[in-house]
């Protein structure tokens, strides 16, 4: 979205209808956490961990994102990149404990992979399809929709490798999804933070 004067202008949240959107968002995400996380204990799956450290993420940095609405463009950017962070930090935790699998490789439970990883899909696509409108907008605006985007395309690939698990009779393709979503991640924080940086150089250009 941009202003109707100025076409460089990004939409910065400022909308109860974005408010309205997010909100309805973080109950989704909320609720998906301890669903996929319960599950992922229970079934021994690193994918559906690293989905459900996902919503949880996800939880904290759409109430971020609430919180900085109309607020100063320096503030959002650094929401932004706050956001980018945890996400990178989520990265690297889910790398971490694919590696730490490698060694203890209990065979996941495909059926539990499965049927969890659908209805997150379900609720992903449910909360990408609230966020459509406002996929374009401000560093802490897009950071919502790819966090969403990213979410959806994550359940895809568990249940894949649910699929995977079932056929090869091996825990190797949950370690390879959970590596490939934490690749996922790492993307997406790079991509925020250097569009937050770019914002906060034009915020401080322009003061």
């Amino acid at each position: 979205m941009s202003g109707c004067c100025n076409h460089d202008v990004k939409f910065d949240g400022a909308s109860a209808a974005y408010r309205r959107a997010l909100w309805m968002v973080i109950a989704i995400n909320g609720v998906m956490f301890f669903v996929e996380g319960s599950a992922g204990l229970a079934g021994q799956s690193m994918a559906l961990t690293a989905d459900a450290l996902d919503f949880a993420g996800d939880t904290a940095t759409y109430g971020l994102s609430l919180l900085v609405i109309g607020m100063a463009v320096h503030w959002r950017a650094r929401a932004a990149m706050l956001k980018a962070a945890s996400l990178l930090a989520m990265g690297v935790g889910v790398l971490g404990f694919t590696a730490y699998r490698l060694i203890v490789l209990n065979d996941p439970s495909a059926e539990i992979m499965g049927s969890v990883a659908a209805l997150a899909l379900v609720a992903n696509v449910v909360s990408v399809l609230i966020l459509m409108r406002f996929r374009d907008g401000d560093a802490n605006v897009r950071s919502v929709w790819l966090c969403s985007r990213n979410d959806a395309i994550g359940n895809v690939a568990v249940i894949g490798a649910a699929g995977l698990v079932a056929v090869s009779g091996t825990p190797w393709p949950d370690l390879a999804v959970a590596a490939i979503m934490a690749g996922l991640f790492t993307s997406s924080a790079l991509s925020i933070f250097r569009q937050a940086r770019a914002e906060m150089r034009g915020a401080v250009v322009t003061a």
